[in-house]
């Protein structure tokens, strides 16, 4: 049997549930559905967002005593976790029920990957503050799924696959205030390592890695700021002798560039928003959140709950179309 898709729905008051019966609706879901394709969350939104959209539903019941078990061999299938029946839905709202419902999800979404060995897991979009309020103190997915796989924080790389650039985290979420003092030789190397893996996994391993200066200019050999000379820069060298096609550190203004000119397979930067601000700019909406060093395939589209656009009907399937497909090729032959 091939190994099983599972979906969390995120925040059920965000886009996610809305964004799956679309998927449903235009047929995109049937074709990955030749495998076990295991939606996760509550009920009540997938029920409303098929009668707003005139479909019937379109996924079988299941109970946890069933993924305990022999999985349908194919098709879509529901989970609902312990607690959230009869879930207070207010589409379009922050709520701490919402963030509830998304921890609850994930958390019995990675007990069945993890329990199982086997499976992709394709998350939507939650609101970490609920989350937090919920009782799930975490900065967010990445945080959360390196905790519950028994990995330290430093043990995976947040990367974000796009058709012209593709960017990797040394740091995923702290103040601003702390980030130098988090860049180690080591984090670079381990993420520079996990970024050249998935390069060579899907078809990018013959352009080097750009590695990003934390400084601007890249520090000006030491200028302006150490951290290029004392630990990102040995890094690379490092990695370099271990016969890995890694180059920098190059300056965050210009390097981008040089990659979406095809210079570079992607770019590993420094911190969030030196990465993610020139990713979003180009492909937002359409890059997929993947985590790197887990011991099962997570992937996740790049934008937010958009609370604001829930039932507008202007919410684009594409960020979520392409983190499947990319957890399907990624399961591709098993």
């Amino acid at each position: 049997m091939k190994q099983p898709l599972l979906i969390t729905l995120g925040d059920p008051n965000g886009l996610g549930p809305e964004l799956v019966c679309m998927l449903a609706r235009s047929g995109v879901l049937k074709t990955v559905a030749d495998r076990p394709v295991i939606l996760v969350g509550p009920r009540e939104p997938l029920a409303h967002w098929c009668d707003v959209q005139n479909i019937e539903p379109f996924w079988t019941p299941l109970t946890c005593s069933d993924v305990d078990g022999e999985l349908p061999e194919q098709g879509i299938s529901l989970l609902v976790p312990a607690g959230l029946n009869d879930l207070e839905f207010t589409p379009g709202q922050a709520t701490k029920v919402g963030g509830l419902a998304a921890g609850a999800s994930l958390e019995t979404a990675v007990g069945i990957i993890l329990s199982r060995k086997s499976g992709a897991l394709v998350t939507c979009p939650l609101n970490k503050a609920m989350l937090n309020k919920a009782g799930f103190a975490f900065p967010g997915h990445t945080e959360f799924l390196a905790q519950r796989s028994g990995l330290a924080q430093d043990a995976i790389c947040m990367y974000f696959h796009a058709p012209k650039l593709s960017v990797g985290l040394v740091t995923t979420h702290p103040p601003l205030r702390d980030v130098a003092g988090l860049i180690s030789q080591e984090r670079v190397m381990l993420c520079a390592r996990l970024i050249r893996e998935f390069l060579a996994r899907t078809g990018k391993g013959d352009k080097p890695l750009a590695v990003c200066g934390l400084n601007p200019h890249a520090g000006e050999e030491g200028l302006i700021g150490d951290e290029e000379v004392r630990v990102i820069g040995p890094a690379v060298a490092k990695l370099r002798e271990e016969g890995l096609a890694v180059e920098g550190p190059f300056p965050a203004d210009t390097v981008f560039g040089r990659v979406v000119r095809g210079e570079f397979g992607a770019v590993l930067a420094m911190y969030h928003d030196q990465g993610l601000g020139p990713l979003k700019l180009l492909h937002f909406g359409e890059a997929v959140n993947v985590t790197l060093g887990l011991p099962f395939v997570r992937t996740s589209p790049d934008h937010g709950t958009g609370y604001d656009l829930v039932g507008t009907g202007k919410a684009d399937t594409g960020g979520l179309r392409a983190a499947l497909e990319l957890a399907v090729a990624s399961l591709s032959g098993c």
